[in-house]
């Protein structure tokens, strides 16, 4: 599929219909995981922290991932509710970039989420205490077939600690590769989530 050209995605007025636009062609040309995205956080210190996670949803209002809030990154948002994700489509050679704070999604938002899991993957979420430290992998899979039995054939509740995040974005923007590196970028910012955009092209 061939990109978008620099004059078709700097004319777009809203960043969210733009980003729609571009999942799904991710979506078309990326060998998996096309809503793969990093995830930076801070900790208490300052240190800045990164990983990958999955894009659960997004629309007008930000972009959604879940997690553990008892997990590395579930107790660095609680202390420093701001985040940046990243999105980089290699097929493509594009990137976007997304800065802003971060809220808990509604409780009702995160029980449809959950109940929409596999049950090994709701079973998971009740198994592991994520990102602490672990004596064996046999101690995991004896979590697992414990919380199985547990739950036996009816629906598995959502834990309480494990729930969704939204990144209510204050910039986003879009970069596409261009020969000898004179990439395009078009950078999208305003001062809070509830704002109007400002658009502006940035050189590469």
């Amino acid at each position: 599929m061939e990109p978008l050209t620099s004059r078709d995605f700097s004319d777009e007025k809203d960043p969210f219909t733009l980003f729609t636009a571009w999942l799904a062609e991710a979506g078309a040309s990326e060998p998996n995981d096309a809503n793969a995205m990093a995830l930076a956080t801070v900790d208490a210190d300052g240190l800045p922290n990164l990983r990958m996670v999955l894009l659960k949803g997004h629309d007008h209002e930000g972009f959604v991932f879940y997690t553990n809030e008892e997990s590395a990154k579930g107790r660095e948002l609680t202390g420093q509710p701001r985040a940046a994700l990243l999105f980089h489509w290699k097929s493509l050679r594009r990137q976007v970039r997304v800065r802003g704070p971060v809220v808990v999604v509604p409780d009702a938002e995160s029980d449809a989420y959950f109940a929409s899991r596999p049950r090994g993957s709701q079973i998971g979420a009740w198994a592991s205490l994520q990102s602490r430290a672990l004596e064996s992998r046999f101690a995991l899979e004896k979590s697992v077939a414990a919380y199985t039995a547990k739950f036996g054939l009816g629906a598995i509740p959502r834990p309480p600690h494990w729930h969704g995040y939204r990144v209510r974005p204050v910039a986003i923007e879009f970069w596409q590769d261009r020969p000898f590196r004179l990439h395009d970028r078009i950078r999208f910012s305003r001062a809070a989530p509830e704002g109007p955009w400002t658009k502006e092209r940035l050189y590469p």
